[in-house]
This record gives C-alpha cells, structure tokens and sequence, in this order.
C-alpha cells in the first residue's frame, strides 16, 4: 500500500460524541500497533493507542479512553490528559502528544488513511 491508500474502518454512526473508541491494528516500523478512533463535538479523529509518556497501551477498559467528564484523552495508567482535536498533552506526565492518525468520512462511512510506513495489518 502506498502512502495515499484509506482503509475502511467502521460506520460514521458507530462513533457517539465523547464514546467508545473504534481500535484497529496498524503496522509502524515494522511493529504492530493498537489505534482507536474517537468521536468528539462530531469530528472523529484517530491516534495509536500509545501514551506519550510510555510507550503503553492508554485504555484500561476496551474501547474507553475520555476521562469521566467526556472532554478529554485519558491515559489510564498514568493519568495525562490529550486534547481530542490535536492529541497534545495538557496534564500529567507525558512528552509531546499523541501520534495523529488522518481520518475522513465519506457516504456514513469513516476510512483512516495511511501514511510514511504506517501500513493496516493484513
């Protein structure tokens, strides 16, 4: 696949404001890799499920990753917090933000696209 290829990834509807997450596996240098897609004030946007402070896994429930108030990106272990809309870091202990994923809906259907080396898991 090459840098410009998008994946299907799920139904527009299957994204509620402040949710459950989407996940899907990516493939980043050469490393498989959890990702999840959000919606949020009806924008989806995706990340690879990776903490900015340690490389780990951000949700400690399947799929849940807003903190109790729905407004923000929680890392379940560390406590930081990512804004939704671009993934910086605003608290806690991290480094940076989150790793961005580019996503566009088309026909109630929401595709993520590939890019640089990261490739969809066959």
């Amino acid at each position: 696949m090459d840098a410009s290829t998008r994946v299907p990834l799920c139904q527009s509807e299957a994204l509620q404001d402040g949710g459950l997450a989407v996940d899907f596996d990516v493939v980043l240098g050469g490393q498989t890799c959890r990702a999840f897609a959000v919606r949020f004030h009806g924008e989806v946007h995706a990340y690879l499920n990776r903490c900015a402070h340690i490389p780990m896994e951000m949700d400690a429930r399947e799929n849940h990753f807003f903190d109790p108030t729905r407004q923000w990106l929680m890392c379940a272990t560390h406590g930081a917090l990512y804004e939704p809309k671009t993934g910086l870091c605003r608290s806690g202990p991290c480094r940076g933000g989150l790793i961005k994923i580019a996503i566009s809906l088309d026909a109630g259907m929401v595709y993520w696209h590939t890019a640089y080396n990261l490739v969809p898991v066959s």
